[in-house]
């Protein structure tokens, strides 16, 4: 008996605007109105014109740790941003945040106030870049208004171009997502507050450590975790990884344990499991610790012995990349 076939979404005309298509998350319908996704759409032109893939697009900004854990670690979390140029009339500031209402790429506040979204889609292989755009055009939107996803020009400015490189970069972690809402001025209602109540309930507890950029721990329900985005070049990051290993010096104490490591935009990030009683305060001295230890392993230069290249052998094998 032959198999039914699922009835196909009919084709409708393309909806342009000055013949263009416009730019959408890779998972939403495309708007030219062919029932696919954009990304398996007209989203995949594109994708063969974006630009080369940057492997540490946030190289050479300040506090590069923090922008990849801001990226793909924490939940909640805020850092004003200092433009080259200042801020434009009407701007009192300009803010980078993990996620936006209804994953806007960036919001204009009606007090003027430029919220940039860090976790969203991006439609070039450069982040940098396709934030870049999308900052200038928030700048340029009028208050009280979401902007769109867009599409840089491959000669357009990157992040390094616009920000003030001298300028401190200090990220707010938080518990949730109630800085979507300004002052309290602002009131979230229908699809923004379901958007808020949705978020907060994804949320895990994550909290910023003072040992040095890019530690973060984070609470889970079967354990706790402690990932460290390190700027060490790999090939030594690893070899001093498998020194402390091999040598028992790699944990931060009772019941923790360094269970492997991931790639983040071009750089490495151990991560340790630790029991659920073990809060943020209690990791802050023997992360501490656990970084003189690195430092020292770091600086040695003698060739690994048989224990400390079977420990790196499994570091690798347990080794992923995000991006």
């Amino acid at each position: 008996m032959a198999k039914k076939r699922r009835p196909q979404p009919k084709a409708t005309a393309p909806r342009l605007v000055d013949g263009e298509i416009p730019v959408v998350g890779a998972r939403e319908p495309c708007p030219c109105g062919s029932g696919r996704r954009y990304k398996a759409c007209h989203g995949r032109a594109a994708s063969h014109a974006a630009t080369e893939l940057v492997q540490r697009p946030f190289e050479g900004l300040p506090g590069e740790p923090d922008w990849i854990a801001m990226r793909e670690l924490v939940p909640a979390a805020t850092a004003q941003l200092t433009l080259k140029s200042g801020l434009p009339e009407g701007v009192p500031s300009v803010v980078l945040a993990t996620v936006l209402p209804m994953a806007w790429p960036a919001l204009r506040r009606d007090n003027g106030e430029v919220l940039l979204g860090l976790q969203n889609d991006t439609a070039s292989g450069d982040i940098s870049r396709d934030l870049a755009d999308t900052l200038e055009r928030a700048l340029a939107t009028e208050p009280g208004r979401p902007v769109d996803a867009g599409r840089p020009a491959p000669d357009g400015p990157r992040l390094q171009d616009l920000l003030d490189t001298d300028a401190p970069f200090a990220p707010e972690v938080h518990s949730g997502f109630e800085f979507w809402l300004g002052d309290g001025s602002d009131s979230a209602t229908g699809e923004v507050a379901a958007s808020l109540e949705r978020a907060n309930s994804a949320a895990i507890p994550t909290a910023r450590l003072s040992v040095g950029e890019g530690a973060y721990w984070c609470s889970t329900p079967e354990k706790n975790h402690l990932r460290w985005v390190m700027t060490h070049p790999e090939e030594k990051l690893l070899d001093a990884l498998a020194r402390l290993h091999a040598g028992g010096g790699s944990s931060l104490g009772e019941d923790t344990r360094l269970v492997g490591s991931f790639r983040a935009h071009g750089l490495v990030v151990p991560v340790w499991d630790l029991p659920t009683g073990m809060t943020s305060e209690d990791c802050e001295k023997p992360a501490a610790e656990l970084g003189e230890r690195l430092a020292e392993a770091l600086a040695a230069d003698a060739p690994l012995t048989a224990d400390e290249r079977r420990a790196r052998s499994g570091l690798m094998n347990r080794q992923v990349t995000l991006s």
